[in-house]
């Protein structure tokens, strides 16, 4: 009896002692929102830069069942007007370019592209793509002149994680929340901190899907590889205005999901 007291006595004490030090373990926050600064400081000094790119989109069907699309691609930038992305999946295979005053987006699959004026730089060209055309580009956030701003305002909590790894590459790893929505990044560690991994948790729709680009090949400088900026279009490629294209979603038609409003 002793014995099984002792024991319990024990195991209380080493419980305690456990909870009360995870209790002490507090997440950093200013230094989760002092790596992000130094990753957007980073980023925003590269005037050149490159990385290809992979993307899983979840979904919850109207049967509850959540189910993820993936996609993978490329992308090219010259700051501050000029940029170039391709991406292919299941049900898409696209391409955008802009060379700071035209914007064209080809469906490879359906073979057809349309044309319009968008002079600018690239943070108004995805503003422009997002809003207008709801064409967004896979983690535009992320090649916005100033990502700190981007991402930040709405942020109420913020934690840092430690350490992650991604594609072999070691990464601090960062957690925080929106009223909208759970967002986590995974940082380079060393004097180049380019994002990794960026996922984003949409909380406030049922089954909680997420988002989530992985980056790799990443390139900068001379090590990007030159490009014109100039789309090469199939000579039998039909032009539609930008309101025809249905060659562009991740999301076919062929799957009923739920809304945020509870309709399909």
């Amino acid at each position: 009896m002793r014995s099984t007291t002792g024991w319990a006595v024990a195991l209380t004490l080493a419980a305690t002692v456990g909870t009360a030090k995870m209790a002490t373990v507090r997440p950093d926050e200013a230094n989760a929102k002092k790596l992000i600064k130094e990753m957007s400081d980073y980023l925003a000094s590269q005037t050149a830069m490159s990385f290809d790119y992979d993307t899983n989109l979840e979904i919850v069907t109207k049967q509850n069942q959540k189910v993820g699309l993936a996609s993978s691609g490329t992308l090219t930038l010259n700051r501050p007007d000029k940029i170039h992305v391709t991406r292919k999946g299941g049900f898409a295979n696209v391409e955008f370019v802009s060379d700071g005053k035209t914007v064209t987006l080809l469906g490879k699959g359906a073979n057809v592209y349309t044309q319009v004026e968008a002079p600018g730089t690239i943070d108004q060209l995805v503003d422009v793509l997002r809003e207008k055309y709801h064409r967004p580009v896979p983690g535009a956030d992320l090649v916005m002149s100033n990502v700190y701003d981007q991402l930040m305002p709405e942020v109420t909590d913020a934690k840092d994680l430690g350490t992650g790894v991604i594609g072999g590459i070691e990464c601090d790893h960062l957690a925080f929340r929106t009223k909208e929505v759970d967002w986590q990044i995974w940082i380079s560690q060393g004097d180049r901190p380019r994002p990794c991994r960026y996922a984003i948790t949409t909380t406030h729709v049922a089954g909680a899907p997420q988002y989530t680009v992985d980056i790799r090949n990443w390139r900068t400088g001379k090590d990007v590889v030159a490009d014109r900026f100039i789309p090469t279009l199939p000579k039998d490629a039909k032009k539609l205005s930008p309101g025809e294209l249905h060659d562009f979603d991740d999301v076919p038609a062929l799957f009923a999901f739920k809304r945020q409003n509870g309709g399909h």
